[in-house]
């Protein structure tokens, strides 16, 4: 039986929440697992750029076009392949070759452009063409209504949470996080915005009570590598109950390997700040009866890339 073909394109995929008895065995709450690492390209992204890719392509574009740490240039390459679009993505150096051959095996064409993502940001920008749509890996409103999606499956699966544990980079979860809480009409659910000491842009502005930009990345999560986050996000410190949080790599990536063994699922650095605040017993989940995880997932980490890291952190 031949598949519907004017069925609409879909891009993101609804994911699995699961309890975590062994996590929760360490906090308060009940430890609820939203499972974005199982994404058809490995990570949250597929949501809010998926959507904006979508957006875009029904105004007319005809290439896309994207910067990306990894993540995001492997979802917009996803996102392009199930569109029929061709897709250009700009990487820094600091990508890994594995993710740099998922986004070629999606069909996209990559270059290789500056040593963190701000360097490949602006080279990006250079090779903008007529028609062509350049996907913004967090800072744009399209990505966080995408995102605003994972709440929805929140609500479907019949769990309002009393509080929500998020990775950051640029803030674009982040925002569509509180973009989706606001559509379910649910009370301000606290978030914990975690960062890597050393990718903390987001702990930096608040800070100095302003968005600035780091000097540069010194941590392994490059995931988490925008110097500057959108200043929706920075926005965002005064008028909902969002607490920072940093972590070292050191915690991030034991996080990693320790969730390897518990849940059997591998994830990079980035996602493993967000689990390294159970293992540490964060103060954020005391009082709590319901906290969930966003498992944001990763491409650019292997077992054999974990066993580095931590060797190179223990030295």
């Amino acid at each position: 039986m031949s598949l519907n073909s004017t069925r609409p394109t879909k891009i993101h995929i609804k994911t699995p929440l699961i309890e975590s008895l062994a996590m929760g065995q360490l906090v308060e709450p009940n430890i609820w697992l939203k499972l974005e690492s199982v994404q058809p390209c490995g990570s949250f992204k597929a949501r809010g750029i998926g959507h904006a890719c979508q957006h875009y392509v029904a105004q007319g574009a005809s290439h896309l076009l994207a910067s990306s740490a990894g993540n995001a240039g492997l979802a917009v390459a996803y996102a392009g392949r199930k569109l029929g679009i061709p897709v250009t993505v700009v990487v820094p150096e600091t990508v890994k070759p594995c993710a740099i051959e998922l986004m070629e095996r999606e069909g996209a064409s990559v270059v290789i452009k500056g040593t963190e993502w701000d360097g490949a940001h602006a080279h990006a920008q250079t090779l903008l063409k007529p028609n062509w749509a350049y996907i913004h890996p967090f800072d744009d409103p399209l990505l966080w209504q995408g995102h605003a999606s994972l709440i929805d499956e929140l609500a479907a699966d019949g769990l309002q949470p009393d509080g929500i544990v998020v990775s950051v980079g640029g803030g674009g979860l982040m925002c569509g996080l509180v973009d989706g809480i606001r559509d379910q009409n649910w009370p301000d659910i606290p978030l914990l915005a975690v960062e890597t000491i050393g990718a903390d842009s987001l702990y930096c502005a608040e800070q100095t009570g302003q968005p600035v930009a780091l000097k540069k990345i010194s941590s392994i999560a490059t995931s988490l590598g925008a110097k500057k986050v959108a200043q929706r996000s920075f926005d965002l410190l005064a008028e909902y109950p969002i607490e920072t949080h940093r972590v070292t790599d050191q915690q991030a990536v034991a996080a990693c390997r320790r969730f390897l063994n518990e849940q059997r699922l591998l994830v990079e650095p980035a996602c493993g700040a967000a689990l390294a605040t159970v293992y540490e017993q964060a103060a954020f989940f005391n009082g709590k009866k319901n906290v969930v995880i966003v498992v944001c997932g990763g491409v650019g980490v292997s077992v054999e890339q974990l066993a580095i890291w931590q060797k190179q952190l223990a030295s």
